[in-house]
């Protein structure tokens, strides 16, 4: 939408628009052959040079003295900015060019009481350009002792006021400012006016920009440089009496511009409210909220561990952070809203911290290359996501020097700490420099914790809740394997990712599906060999001749299966089960390790501290065991591309995804081996190795063995 007029006076194309430095001056370049210059407090031109062909592009020196232009008379012109003698004046309104002149510059005819002022504008503008700000505040008060209803005066002395830093009165000059323009008598420097934002309106925009700052940020943090915490009223009552706060809302009073003004603001918000994060190790003692509550850090040197929260305050103010965050003293551990708050936030919160600070207290500044990744950081389970939540992080000796020396922005950025964290996390290199949870399925995230502690055994689920973006409620003292099952069925049911139940080991109490410890998870996932292009295409060909009602049927069965849930602890697993027909014992080196045989399945062996019952097929019917291949709603195919030059029907390229399910459906799989219990309950026997299975022959899956069952 237009706002107000157009600016005449051009005969030709307008292609580009200069403005000067301090913005005040418009330069526009025409095929009409001339360059206009115009000023933008009443969008007068005020001179006009001229080339011999159309002038294509134009701009303003970085001292706003001269405009450089060109065009396809093929030449570059210098023109100097005119002064007092070169401004020219029409009758009707003393400063605006007669646009039938013929001159390149028109003498001033304008009475001298206004040739003074334009004089005295043009000193204070060089002022404001040099930052002489003595004199160009001087210069303002000249215009306006010489015109004190004009809004002219007051609009340099803002700018001379605020180059000088003194912005309460540069904000006191604003103001008066926009009451001369309202109290303006012509209309047409009335209409300047709505070109500026009330005080009230610059001071909403600052508000609603911290309010969305403050939203992902802790409520509790220290100011590194009183070493005292700050809840978010006391951080933004410290900004709206800083000067930074007072330098903000000076200068978007003056920015005419709506996104520019908004650009400003975020910026400076940004820089002063961001803030950084301690990643460390809890020592035997440390300083807690109590003990620092009212008080700075460095008043308190008798205070046990207080010696790694002032090395903190100090070396995250030396980087010119002003807020720092640490899980010690910044959450009241007494209060259990405010734990679980931060517990389910605290992910969010190293995520969108200007940078995590990691100190590592077992690496001393004589240490080699390697010291990082034999740190017992890694092994904590708290700082796992504190490794994968950051987007900047650096790592710390004991004497708060950087790691090897590396004084770089972010440690994540090189390839040498980047090795040693892969080397002791087993961690990529992708998910270390840009962790997303929905990108890495929850068996991998589950690998990378099954190596850490905590001092507390309820913490190995709750420290997990970022990283895969899933949250509990807090239960310290239900202990570590009904905390790990509550966190895992949310995971399984919530996420639909049913690789969580893919482990070796001890079943839990929770669930007969879900481990009871996270270590059941430390062994790399069982994974089928690669299937190429050209086997899948044989399958494909070969299933195309003999079984295509049955791909057809299995795969809408399969896609319309419903996502696994959890009722009441009880699991409802979509799967393919195999009837279990024959059980044989085989003792071997302290394992039971059983030969078992089942419908359509090649015979398999299954590992297990558990003890089953032997039998043979025909008692089969009496011990019901089954092997189950679960399965996720969500059929975890490929794209295809289509042949080049066919565009495929719906019905083919449904076809052609049953034919391709059904052949990946005859790779080898990890089978769940499950014991039925009671109606229709089954419970999942622990294997100690994973059973690989493999059906014998893509017949061998019928549509009566795609179920949902029902695990205790």
């Amino acid at each position: 939408m237009q706002v107000g007029q157009p600016w005449k006076g051009h005969t030709g194309t307008v292609l580009v628009i200069a403005m000067n430095p301090t913005g005040t001056l418009l330069a526009s370049p025409s095929e009409d052959h001339q360059v206009r210059l115009w000023r933008l407090s009443d969008r007068r031109t005020i001179a006009i040079f001229k080339h011999t062909g159309e002038v294509d592009c134009a701009t303003f020196s970085t001292d706003g003295k001269h405009i450089l232009s060109g065009g396809s008379d093929r030449i570059i012109s210098k023109w100097a900015v005119p002064s007092l003698e070169d401004i020219p004046k029409d009758k009707a309104s003393h400063d605006a060019l007669r646009e039938d002149t013929s001159k390149e510059q028109v003498a001033d005819n304008a009475q001298q009481s206004a040739c003074e002022i334009l004089t005295i504008n043009t000193t204070a503008r060089d002022a404001c350009i040099t930052g002489d700000w003595d004199r160009a505040l001087d210069e303002a008060l000249k215009v306006i002792k010489l015109t004190p209803s004009s809004h002219v005066g007051y609009q340099f002395r803002h700018a001379a006021l605020h180059g000088a830093q003194r912005y309460d009165e540069a904000i006191e000059a604003f103001k008066i400012m926009l009451s001369k323009l309202e109290n303006a008598p012509d209309t047409q420097t009335r209409k300047l006016r709505q070109q500026y934002i009330n005080p009230s309106e610059a001071e909403r925009d600052i508000q609603v920009t911290i309010k969305a700052q403050l939203d992902d940020a802790p409520d509790r943090l220290l100011n590194t440089f009183t070493g005292r915490l700050c809840n978010r009223e006391g951080r933004i009552d410290a900004f709206k009496t800083s000067t930074e706060y007072k330098e903000l809302f000076s200068s978007t009073l003056a920015l005419v511009h709506v996104d520019l003004r908004m650009e400003r603001i975020k910026d400076v918000v940004e820089k002063y409210f961001r803030y950084v994060t301690l990643s460390h190790r809890w020592e035997v003692k440390e300083p807690l909220l109590n003990d620092i509550q009212g008080k700075g850090v460095d008043e308190l040197n008798s205070v046990v561990g207080i010696v790694k929260l002032q090395s903190f305050c100090k070396t995250a103010r030396a980087a010119e952070h002003r807020w720092g965050w640490i899980d010690t003293c910044c959450i009241d551990q007494t209060n259990n809203v405010e734990l679980q708050t931060s517990l389910n936030s605290m992910f969010d919160w190293y995520h969108t911290s200007a940078l995590t600070m990691v100190y590592l207290s077992d690496v001393s500044r004589s240490s080699n290359p390697g010291a990082l990744a034999r740190s017992a950081w890694n092994t904590r389970g708290w700082t796992l996501p504190e490794l994968l939540a950051p987007k900047v992080i650096r790592f710390y000796q004991n004497d708060w020097t950087p790691y090897l020396n590396d004084h770089s922005d972010n440690h994540k950025l090189s390839d040498a700490i980047v090795q040693e964290l892969k080397d002791a996390t087993g961690i990529d290199a992708e998910a270390l420099a840009d962790f997303s949870c929905r990108k890495i399925n929850a068996r991998k995230k589950l690998q990378w914790a099954s190596t850490r502690v905590t001092t507390k055994q309820e913490d190995i689920a709750y420290s997990l809740f970022g990283i895969f973006d899933v949250q509990i409620h807090l239960m310290y003292g239900e202990k570590k394997e009904k905390a790990l099952g509550r966190f895992l069925e949310k995971v399984v049911a919530e996420l639909g990712d049913i690789s969580a139940l893919d482990w070796v080991g001890q079943s839990s109490k929770f669930n007969s599906c879900l481990p009871a410890d996270i270590t059941s998870y430390k062994a790399p996932p069982y994974t089928p060999p690669p299937l190429s292009e050209h086997d899948i295409q044989t399958s494909i060909s070969l299933l195309r001749q003999t079984a295509m009602d049955l791909a057809l049927k299995l795969y809408d069965l399969l896609e319309n299966l419903k996502a696994p849930r959890f009722a009441d602890r009880r699991l409802h697993l979509p799967c393919i089960a195999f009837r279990v027909t024959a059980v044989k014992r085989s003792r071997a080196q302290d394992q039971e390790i059983y030969e078992a045989k089942a419908d359509g399945l090649h015979d398999l062996l299954i590992t297990t501290k558990d003890k089953l019952i032997q039998f043979s097929p025909p008692q089969s019917t009496m011990h019901r065991f089954v092997l189950v291949r679960p399965c996720n709603r969500y059929l975890d195919l490929p794209d295809f591309a289509e042949p080049s030059g066919l565009v495929e029907s719906v019905d083919s390229k449904l076809s052609d995804r049953a034919l391709r399910l059904t052949a990946r459906l005859a790779q080898p799989f990890g089978a769940f081996l499950l014991a039925h219990q009671h109606g229709t309950a089954y419970k999942r026997i622990a294997p100690d190795h994973d059973i690989i299975a493999q059906v014998k022959n893509l017949s061998s899956i019928i549509p009566d063995m795609v179920k949902t069952l029902e695990i205790l």
